[in-house]
């Protein structure tokens, strides 16, 4: 499959993940969100618990085809100073959209979602640079095997047997607790934390997987190659179930395994009707996205503390809002929605701008 094909499918799923983000990330109020729309309180899985693990799915895929090129003629040295260096900054735009816009260091949080995209993609690129393309889903079920044992079966000091039923008996919560400096975001773990980085490198492993199938077969071959390579993953995954829970704070094996699972096949999904069938009506706003992930998820952080707060103006328009419509008798719920899909199409104009003067901004 030719690979520039293959790119409007990667930015429309990967437009529709940062879509999605920015609306899970952006309610009108906490108090009133319909219940798909939150993630799973421990162990389980809702829509919103795909997203993220789908835009890692998608780096991985975006790994390969673009340094696949660049591996035949630059060196090695060479590719991963630019890798580390774009890992660097999308690391430190994290950091800066934790601290915006009071820019108190002294209440840094160095886990995040910007974070954790930087680490997965400088380790998997890493890993794409230096080691032979076939070995990817082998490594990534090393990984998977190591960390279900660390996870499930090794003793935490002070605790004994890990219990995986709540948040603080585990390894993730003890080396998070102890290791990670800074604001943790649950107090005393991470969901972004320290072991849970193995599951996050997974799926974007598996995605690096998922290219090496559309590159090596003919077009209609590799469609089905890779939907029976997600119903494998997300078979296993519901197999490793009974031994390590779905749970996307631990990022747990089966979690990386059914999520990668479902990736594969939504891709595939994508490749089908909008490369194959050619449609393309209504994909203006995931395409715009789709192009500009990193910027427009920045943006959305941003615009926080003027739609969501009053640091800039006297009241949080999110709650001057909230407060006109359900007094005039909306459930509440559906006025918390409405905002958030505001909010996003405020996001979407200057996505859509630069995107149509094809201004694509890559840290």
């Amino acid at each position: 499959m030719d690979t520039n094909q293959r790119l409007q499918s990667l930015d429309v799923l990967r437009g529709f993940t940062i879509i999605l983000m920015i609306i899970v990330n952006s309610p009108g109020s906490w108090s009133h969100v319909y219940s798909p729309l939150l993630h799973a309180e421990w162990n389980g899985l809702t829509p919103t618990d795909l997203v993220f693990p789908s835009f890692l799915f998608i780096v991985g895929i975006s790994i390969v085809l673009s340094l696949e090129k660049r591996i035949l003629v630059d060196s090695k040295q060479k590719l991963l100073k630019k890798v580390f260096g774009r890992a660097i900054k999308i690391y430190l735009v994290g950091l800066l959209l934790w601290v915006w816009p009071e820019f108190d260091f002294s209440n840094i949080r160095y886990a995040g979602v910007l974070q954790r995209i930087s680490i997965v993609y400088l380790i998997c690129a890493m890993i794409f640079i230096y080691t032979k393309k076939s070995n990817h889903t082998s490594l990534g079920i090393v990984l998977l095997i190591t960390y279900t044992v660390i996870i499930v079966f090794i003793p935490v000091p002070g605790i004994g047997k890990p219990d995986l039923s709540e948040p603080m008996m585990n390894w993730a919560n003890y080396l998070d607790s102890r290791l990670l400096p800074g604001v943790l975001w649950q107090k005393t773990w991470d969901p972004e934390g320290i072991l849970s980085t193995i599951g996050a490198v997974v799926s974007g492993l598996f995605g690096m997987s998922a290219a090496g199938i559309l590159k090596l077969h003919k077009e209609s071959k590799s469609l089905d190659q890779l939907m029976i390579y997600g119903f494998l993953l997300g078979f296993s995954g519901f197999i490793v179930h009974y031994i390590f829970p779905i749970n996307k704070a631990l990022w747990s094996s089966s979690f990386t395994l059914i999520t990668a699972g479902i990736s594969a096949m939504v891709l595939g999904t994508c490749i089908y009707f909008i490369d194959q069938k050619k449609i393309k009506k209504g994909l203006k706003i995931p395409l715009a996205f789709g192009v500009n992930p990193i910027i427009s998820y920045a943006l959305s952080s941003l615009l926080v503390s003027l739609f969501y707060s009053n640091f800039f103006l006297p009241i949080a328009l999110n709650d001057l809002f909230m407060d006109a419509f359900t007094q005039l008798g909306f459930p509440a719920k559906l006025v918390s929605l409405v905002y958030a899909l505001l909010y996003g199409f405020i996001i979407y104009i200057p996505t859509y701008l630069l995107y149509k003067k094809k201004l694509y901004v890559k840290l």
